[in-house]
């Protein structure tokens, strides 16, 4: 048994370093601070800019198929969070998105798929939580798939897109950011 579960902690070594060498960073947004107002929701009584973060990753496991995105509100008073922005089928030569990517001027690559937000659309909807709230946390991830691209379109709710991601995923990256108001 004692030998069994060494050899067992030996073998996930090499998937633990691999998952610390997947990294996330942002020129718009800092992992544990308030997001700025260009990343707010414009409407709901917010008045952002309504603009998705620029995102860089790197160190990415091997066997790396494609990429996804999420941002994700988990303090939401929903009783199930709250889906700002899932885009999937991110070729797996791209490493990061320009600030407002997700807009309307096609900055996504050929291929990525954004799916539906709890906003109701197809594209990225910024931090808007209630007034007196304590703040939100924003948690912006980026997932390494093990395929290459995810059966999803435009329609697929942040729960479908959410469970793909699950049992697809190699590793995935993380920022945490707050917002309050």
């Amino acid at each position: 048994m004692r030998t069994t579960l060494l050899i067992a902690s030996l073998l996930a070594l090499p998937l633990a370093a691999q998952a610390d060498a997947f990294k996330l960073s942002s020129d718009s947004i800092a992992d544990g601070m308030p997001l700025g107002l260009k990343q707010v929701y414009r409407g709901f009584g917010c008045e952002g800019g309504n603009v998705s973060p620029q995102l860089s990753w790197s160190g990415a496991p091997d066997g790396t198929k494609s990429f996804a995105i999420t941002a994700y509100d988990p303090d939401a008073p929903t009783g199930s969070g709250w889906w700002h922005w899932t885009v999937a089928n991110l070729p797996a030569n791209v490493h990061s998105l320009a600030e407002g990517a997700s807009g309307e001027d096609g900055k996504l690559p050929p291929g990525a798929v954004q799916g539906r937000t709890d906003y109701g659309e197809a594209r990225f909807g910024g931090a808007c939580p209630p007034e007196g709230d304590k703040p939100h946390r924003y948690q912006f991830t980026v997932w390494a798939l093990k395929t290459d691209k995810l059966p999803i379109d435009a329609n697929a709710s942040g729960a479908l897109v959410g469970f793909m991601l699950n049992a697809n995923a190699l590793g995935k990256a993380q920022i945490t950011a707050t917002y309050g108001r």
